[in-house]
């Protein structure tokens, strides 16, 4: 996000100085990196299917802007709807159809014709991204970025904020872990799962909290064969990557709390106990796998309602945040930052409207929430 924004606003026209301002400039431990960097148009509101339609854009022509591949995958998406979610599914396809996304809803008989691997069993319907969905290379789309900013004249600093000034009501320096102090006109909070931190520093209540995600790596025997990224009716989700697959799921409501920002140890136990069944009732040939290894990254995650917070805070001038995706912030950077550029430039959103995005909501508990959240 901070890179995507600083990007955008060389492009939009600012010409005062920008720094991005990273503690891991290794990345070990960014939400970016770890992520497993899907972009869909199945989502439930319109904002956010635009968001990533402009992000599919940037990412169509990534390579010719940047020289760097960012390894896009265009395989689709697959969601799956018991009889409880077929009206929800059926609203949703019909939002996404009316933003020009090539989504087909299918029943279980056509959804067996088009995927012969699946089970349907239990399922209602099914939505299948024909297009404009799939999946990417997180860590060249970030490399990609940060090239074109060092060639815009952006700085990266490396360092840890712990205090953000103000004066006369407005956004007037950064002090960094170091003993830094960094003047500054205008400040974004991109801090990805730290923002809710970062933005009490400026006494402002942000409820963005890291929530750990776990992600698997298997291979199996006779793996399905052009198998797009499929969410069961469980949350479950499952994708391809390289010779094998990658699966995840959110952990249960009651072990689902806010994790130790230093805690990126996989939860092993959930793909034996509780993914494992899913996925072998699910997709016959994964009765028979071996999981190769683990990772876990965390989400920047708004308790509020899943969804993003971009735009300007009220009580400070000059200060900004785009974070809160809650899972799906890789795939829509580039659309996102790019409004948040046009508001911060221009005083005005010029292509996608976000202002249901905006920290205005967080005041009075409003909550935009998102149905379709992986």
């Amino acid at each position: 996000m901070g890179a995507a924004t600083a990007y955008f606003l060389r492009a939009q026209g600012f010409d005062g100085s920008i720094a991005v301002i990273e503690r891991d400039t290794g990345f070990a431990h960014s939400a970016t990196a770890l992520s497993a960097a899907g972009i869909r148009q199945q989502f439930s509101i319109a904002q956010n299917i635009q968001l990533s339609r402009a992000s599919l854009d940037f990412y169509r022509g990534f390579e010719a802007l940047t020289g760097i591949s960012a390894g896009f995958r265009q395989q689709g998406y697959l969601l799956l709807a018991p009889p409880s979610g077929l009206a929800v599914l059926k609203q949703n396809h019909a939002i996404q159809l009316a933003e020009g996304a090539d989504i087909v809803l299918e029943s279980p008989k056509a959804l067996r014709q088009r995927h012969p691997w699946l089970d349907t069993g239990g399922i209602a319907a099914g939505t299948t991204g024909l297009s404009g969905e799939g999946w990417f290379d997180p860590w060249s789309v970030l490399g990609g970025l940060r090239k074109l900013n060092r060639e815009n004249g952006t700085v990266e600093i490396r360092g840890e904020v712990c205090g953000i000034k103000q004066k006369n009501g407005a956004a007037h320096a950064l002090h960094l872990a170091d003993g830094q102090i960094i003047e500054c006109a205008k400040v974004v909070i991109a801090a990805g799962p730290a923002s809710g931190k970062v933005a009490e520093l400026a006494g402002l209540y942000l409820p963005v909290e890291p929530r750990k995600r776990t992600v698997f790596r298997f291979k199996c025997p006779n793996p399905p064969q052009t198998m797009p990224l499929t969410v069961d009716i469980s949350g479950i989700w499952v994708r391809p990557e390289g010779e094998g697959f990658i699966a995840g799921m959110s952990p249960p409501p009651d072990q689902d709390g806010p994790a130790d920002p230093a805690d990126f140890e996989p939860d092993h136990h959930l793909f034996e106990e509780q993914m494992w069944p899913v996925l072998a009732a699910r997709i016959p040939a994964f009765e028979q796998l071996r999981v190769e290894g683990a990772w876990a990254g965390h989400y920047d995650y708004n308790t509020l309602d899943q969804n993003a917070v971009i735009g300007a805070f009220d009580e400070i001038e000059g200060l900004y945040c785009i974070t809160g995706f809650s899972g799906h912030g890789v795939q829509q950077a580039p659309g996102a930052a790019r409004a948040l550029a046009e508001l911060m430039v221009q005083g005005r959103y010029t292509t996608i409207d976000c202002s249901a995005f905006s920290p205005k909501r967080l005041a009075t508990g409003q909550r935009f929430a998102e149905r379709n959240i992986i």
